[in-house]
């Protein structure tokens, strides 16, 4: 591989754990003033969501990413420069990702009709013209997060969306209460511990069929939901 190449998926991990960073904190997180944070959820949660995918279909080959790789030939060099590629590569936009990720990998994004919801307020906010009051634009930025990012960075790159916020003083504690609010599923870490709320009146308000689901999550990472609760 050309040199500076193999270094591209590591590139665009980082830059997405930004992105995903501030779409925990603009999703979970709100206070006067805040207002915008709204629209920057889902901005910021495709910005997640594009990188991620791209740094996935990367680790087969960093030049996948490439929209047309005959532009990045330059006849005054013998080798291709990571330079070269960043001035005149030009690579797929958000909306084509599940299908490269497909070709790629072979694998399908968890939930394509979120995807399609993500990316159409996505478009409407870029155009200056924010979905109406009925969309939940915060819930919609982390159903996509942890429907469909979540699930996929946690097996290829074995992390886990929750302990990515701007908030580390109280961990993740209000993102993971958050989450279970709207009665989303998330990777969890081995090293899981709430301390900021009660979990178990947290859950006591949800339904059946996503306790069982979380109980047997936390049973799958061999934790004792039991403990946790008491």
């Amino acid at each position: 591989m050309y040199s500076g190449i193999e270094n591209i998926p590591g590139r665009i991990l980082d830059v997405a754990i930004g992105a995903l960073t501030q779409a925990n904190q603009h999703a979970v997180y709100y206070d006067p003033g805040m207002d915008h944070w709204t629209d920057m959820s889902v901005l910021n949660a495709a910005m997640a969501g594009e990188l991620f995918l791209k740094a996935i279909v990367a680790k087969e080959h960093p030049l996948l990413i490439f929209r047309d790789l005959f532009s990045l030939d330059d006849p005054l060099n013998q080798d291709l420069k990571i330079e070269h590629i960043i001035e005149k590569g030009k690579t797929y936009n958000f909306e084509h990702m599940p299908k490269l990720l497909w070709v790629s990998t072979g694998e399908r994004v968890p939930d394509l009709e979120n995807f399609e919801k993500l990316r159409k307020a996505r478009n409407a906010i870029q155009h200056f013209c924010s979905p109406s009051d009925s969309v939940d634009l915060r819930r919609l930025a982390l159903e996509f997060l942890y429907k469909n990012i979540d699930p996929l960075i946690n097996r290829h790159f074995d992390l886990c969306a929750i302990e990515f916020h701007e908030d580390p003083s109280v961990g993740y504690d209000y993102v993971v209460r958050c989450l279970i609010h709207h009665e989303l599923f998330f990777s969890i870490p081995d090293d899981f511990v709430i301390t900021e709320f009660d979990l178990a009146d947290a859950l006591s308000k949800c339904s059946a069929a996503y306790r069982s689901g979380l109980v047997k999550r936390f049973s799958a990472k061999g934790i004792d939901l039991a403990k946790l609760t008491s």
